[in-house]
């Protein structure tokens, strides 16, 4: 079937799937569910009595602490942004998100299992037409030496830095202009990472009780103690440009724009889209109606020098 890219879509039919939260250890079940159009990615605590909806939308960010978490009133779902990331890679605009247990499972600690989920699913479209976070100005945010952009461009694309010092995970750079088989072949398989020193810590602190070497790469001082290595060569940013992808999706619909992240994380992230969508004349919100107004309008945006092409 051919998909057309201004069109909403939804999913064929539900499906659940099981697994572990990260940081809570506890088991979680999910269920995926088609929605109407322009009802948008919306959670459900359906473990509860009443149960509680949850949007997936930035005024519902509660914590940025080594994950994202969507709360309403003392209801809280944690881990949100790898499922989120593979909703829009898959370019799904409208589903219920069935959860029972406080957090989403972090499966094996990417997007690429949740990306098959979708597929098993099946995508329907729809006959409304998407609105778009169009970049009108450069939109910007930073913490010390760390930075989140998000500029003018005719499609949406990331390009990020990090520099942990560390001798594996030091000035990793990585770009990449986001399309359904771009985020699919290279984002969605890069996995969560961790330090061992910061084990017991984190333990400590009630995170990542959930964790192991089946769902996070681990390195100590010098060397990655998962047998299998990694994935990817620079899976490391990979899997931040991930996590950015699913926190961006908290705007609430596809961006027409370019992210560029230096060392940047959940709350810095999160701090951007509260200010593109706070600050007046930074974006605007459009809806073409027809594939030929949404290729006029990307054709309108002045492209910035250093933002053409590819890296893959």
């Amino acid at each position: 079937m051919n998909l057309h890219p201004f069109r909403q879509r939804t999913l064929k039919q539900r499906a659940t799937l099981e697994g572990v939260g990260l940081h809570s250890g506890a088991k979680v079940r999910v269920t995926l569910a088609p929605a109407p159009a322009d009802s948008g990615i919306v959670f459900e605590r359906i473990d509860l009595m009443p149960r509680v909806e949850i949007p997936a939308l930035a005024e519902r960010v509660v914590d940025t602490t080594l994950n994202t978490s969507l709360g309403m009133g003392d209801v809280r779902i944690g881990t949100v942004e790898h499922l989120l990331a593979a909703l829009v890679g898959c370019g799904i605009d409208n589903v219920r998100i069935e959860v029972e247990g406080p957090e989403i499972p972090i499966l094996d600690g990417s997007a690429a299992p949740f990306v098959q989920f979708i597929h098993d699913a099946g995508v329907h479209e729809q006959r409304a037409t998407r609105r778009y976070l169009l970049v009108s100005k450069p939109v910007v945010v930073q913490d010390g030496d760390k930075s989140a952009r998000l500029l003018p461009s005719r499609s949406f694309s990331v390009s990020y830095t990090i520099d942990f010092k560390h001798p594996l995970i030091s000035d990793q750079r990585y770009r990449v202009e986001l399309s359904e088989r771009a985020f699919q072949r290279d984002i969605a398989r890069a996995r969560t990472f961790g330090f061992k020193r910061d084990v017991e810590r984190l333990h400590k602190a009630g995170l990542a009780r959930g964790g192991s070497l089946e769902n996070a790469v681990v390195v100590d001082d010098f060397n990655i103690l998962n047998p299998e290595g990694l994935r990817y060569p620079d899976e490391f940013v990979r899997h931040k440009i991930l996590d950015a992808i699913g926190d961006l999706a908290l705007i609430g619909m596809p961006i027409i724009g370019h992210l560029e992240a230096v060392k940047s994380g959940h709350a810095l992230n999160y701090q951007l889209v509260r200010k593109a969508l706070s600050e007046p004349g930074l974006c605007e919100v459009v809806q073409p109606r027809e594939h030929r107004e949404l290729v006029e309008l990307q054709e309108s945006v002045p492209v910035l020098a250093g933002l053409g092409g590819q890296i893959a």
